[in-house]
């Protein structure tokens, strides 16, 4: 992984380009509660390349740096900014991100140009807090939206999502999920994640 100076400090990148000609790139942050290592973020990782699409996980600085709390959201999204117009990417960009790292594709998606968001476990409330919705951050993206939500996520079920045309993003539910993608026992968490990446795929590609 390279190191790319922020305005915040160091970030660290993770690209894993297309398997022959390359379709997309999608560029991934991470949640609040770990990194790139993350098992959705893996999945995305190993199973969207031979697809065609580059991925690209972007380490926050303060995550870099070791440090357990994240950064306050400015921070956040300025180490993000700074990132994406280092590597400069070419061709069509899609960004993204699980939990806190989907807030961040979702505020700065068209700063960075992109032209979709996928936005992985998004937290639309915190636990037991519905009435502190951020889902005016989803809704305001400005670029069609794919949410990835486990039907046991904590912070926002699929349910909890309102459900209108016009609405710009569009929710896919994984089947007996928590926020990070974990499942009950007896439900195969391998086979989820590479159904979950395939989604994924099937929707940046269409």
């Amino acid at each position: 992984m390279g190191r790319i100076a922020t305005p915040v400090g160091d970030a660290r990148v993770d690209i894993r380009p297309a398997s022959g000609a390359e379709r997309l790139t999608l560029a991934l942050g991470h949640g609040a509660g770990g990194g790139i290592e993350a098992a959705d973020l893996v999945a995305l990782a190993e199973g969207l390349p031979p697809r065609g699409i580059t991925v690209v996980r972007i380490e926050q600085p303060w995550r870099v740096a070791g440090r357990k709390i994240a950064t306050a959201p400015p921070s956040l999204d300025a180490a993000w900014l700074a990132v994406l117009e280092a590597l400069g990417l070419g061709g069509p960009v899609a960004v993204g991100g699980r939990s806190a790292g989907g807030r961040v594709a979702c505020r700065t998606a068209t700063q960075v140009g992109a032209v979709a968001c996928v936005a992985l476990a998004f937290p639309l409330h915190p636990p037991g807090r519905p009435e502190k919705s951020r889902l005016g951050e989803l809704a305001g993206a400005g670029v069609p939206t794919l949410v990835v939500q486990g039907d046991r996520d904590a912070f926002g079920s699929p349910k909890a999502f309102p459900r209108k045309r016009s609405s710009s993003f569009v929710v896919h539910a994984v089947p007996g999920a928590d926020h990070s993608f974990r499942v009950p026992r007896g439900q195969d968490r391998a086979s989820t994640l590479e159904q979950m990446a395939s989604t994924v795929a099937h929707w940046l590609l269409s």
